[in-house]
C-alpha cells in the first residue's frame, strides 16, 4: 500500500468518523470508494440477525432496483457473501446461473458486472458494498481487493454509526414512553406500574409496537 492510499483511507476514516448517522456514514463511503474502482453505480447493504438485509444507501434508482429485488428474492451476490463469508463477482448477471430469480429480475436494469465484498469486523458481517456497472466482466482481482481494504476500513465507522442510532432510538422510545404513561396516570389515576401495563397490554393484544402505541397516545390522546 503505497504512502498516497494510505492516506486517504486515513482520511475517510476520520470523515466516516464525523458523519451523525448511518445513511450519511454509507453515503461518505461510497464517495472514497467510486473514484478508486472507476464505476458510478454502487450501494451498502446493512446486515441484521438472520442474515436479512436492508439498504443503507445506494448511486441511482438502477442500484436502487437491483437491490430491491435482491432482498425481495432472497438471493443475489450480497446474500452469498454473507453466507459465505467471501467477496463475489459477475461479469453477466442476467445470464449468471447462481442467482437465477435475482438475474431474469433485473434482466431489464442494464447492470452487467457486479463486484459485492463483506464490511467486516473480528466478530460479525455488518454489511455488504455491491459495486456495479454497466459493461460485462468490468471487475477483477484487483477491485476486489481495492474494494476489501476499503470495506475493512469503513466496518467499523459503520458499525459504530448504528450502535449509536439504536442508543438513541431506544432512549426516545423510553422518552415516548414515559409520556405517554403520564397521560395514563394523570387521566385515570393510575400509578406508574398500572399505566406501563395498560399500554404493554394494548400493544400486546394489538400486535402494535410499544413505542408507536406511546406515540398515537401522545398524538390522539386516544390509544384507539
Amino acid at each position: 500500500m503505497n504512502d498516497e492510499f494510505a492516506q486517504e483511507l486515513a482520511r475517510m476514516a476520520q470523515v466516516l468518523h464525523e458523519q451523525p448517522d448511518v445513511e450519511q456514514t454509507a453515503e461518505r463511503f461510497l464517495e472514497f470508494v467510486l473514484p478508486r474502482i472507476g464505476t458510478v453505480h454502487a450501494s451498502l447493504l446493512l446486515v441484521h440477525r438472520g442474515g436479512r438485509l436492508e439498504s443503507a444507501t445506494a448511486t441511482d434508482a438502477l442500484v436502487e432496483e437491483a437491490d430491491r429485488v435482491q432482498i425481495e428474492t432472497g438471493e443475489g451476490p450480497s446474500f452469498s457473501v454473507v453466507q459465505d463469508e467471501q467477496s463475489v463477482v459477475s461479469g453477466d448477471v442476467p445470464g449468471d446461473p447462481r442467482w437465477p430469480r435475482w438475474s431474469v429480475g433485473i434482466a431489464g436494469v442494464g447492470l452487467r458486472s457486479v463486484l459485492s465484498v463483506r464490511l467486516r469486523t473480528p466478530t460479525t458481517t455488518v454489511g455488504v458494498l455491491n459495486l456495479y456497472d454497466g459493461a460485462t466482466d468490468r471487475f477483477g482481482p484487483g477491485d476486489d481487493v481495492i474494494a476489501q481494504v476499503f470495506a475493512d476500513h469503513a466496518a467499523v465507522a459503520v458499525s459504530n454509526a448504528r450502535s449509536e442510532s439504536t442508543l438513541w432510538q431506544a432512549i426516545d422510545a423510553r422518552k415516548l414512553i414515559g409520556q405517554a404513561q403520564g397521560i395514563l396516570m394523570e387521566r385515570f389515576d393510575l400509578s406508574d406500574e398500572q399505566a406501563f401495563a395498560v399500554l404493554r397490554r394494548y400493544s400486546q393484544d394489538n400486535n402494535v409496537k410499544l413505542r408507536d402505541v406511546a406515540q398515537r397516545l401522545i398524538a390522539t390522546r386516544k390509544l384507539s
